[in-house]
């Protein structure tokens, strides 16, 4: 009889060292840029006054930008369910070409909107070739069975991708703070 055993010992995720730090820099790449703004941005802040959707702003934004705003908060809402749900089920599958399908509409309708800068894409679409590099590359992962890899790719997608840009798009002034803060 072998005294090795046939389960292979389990190996330590890295994952939450390394999600606090990239949270670590990206707080410190956003507070770069907002800095010499932060006082207005909080002084604006401090004005929220939470209400239901104002219907009238979202009425009167392009349609480029309505389907990037509808399509962002499914992919927001149903990642998240994704992040809690069992792996590998039905269930996992079918949300999670629903949710690609989301985030590359996203991604892929934000090369439309450029009325924020004057015709011209600004520096928060390398969010944009980031995530239709990216994504393409995590479901390739798990057509080929590198579930770490796969895992990876997506969490850093779902994570990177929408609560960093979250974080830009809730700021005072912006469309997403109108419709819900101001």
């Amino acid at each position: 009889m072998s005294t090795t055993t046939q389960t292979p010992p389990r190996v330590r995720s890295r994952f939450g060292p390394r999600f606090a730090f990239s949270m670590a820099a990206a707080i410190g790449i956003v507070a770069l840029a907002i800095g010499p703004y932060g006082r207005d941005i909080a002084a604006v802040a401090m004005t929220a006054r939470p209400h239901a959707p104002d219907f009238a702003v979202f009425n009167a934004l392009s349609p480029a930008v309505k389907i990037h705003l509808i399509t962002a908060l499914a992919a927001l809402v149903l990642g998240a369910v994704l992040m809690w749900a069992r792996k590998g089920r039905v269930f996992h599958r079918i949300a999670g070409w629903t949710w690609v399908g989301l985030v590359a509409t996203t991604a892929g309708v934000t090369l439309l909107i450029t009325e924020l800068n004057h015709g011209a894409w600004s520096w928060l679409h390398l969010f944009t070739g980031w995530t239709l590099l990216i994504l393409p590359l995590g479901v390739i992962a798990a057509r080929r069975r590198q579930i770490a890899q796969h895992r990876k790719t997506m969490m850093g997608l779902f994570y990177g991708a929408f609560a960093i840009n979250l974080i830009f798009a809730a700021m005072p002034g912006r469309t997403l703070w109108t419709l819900v803060l101001g």
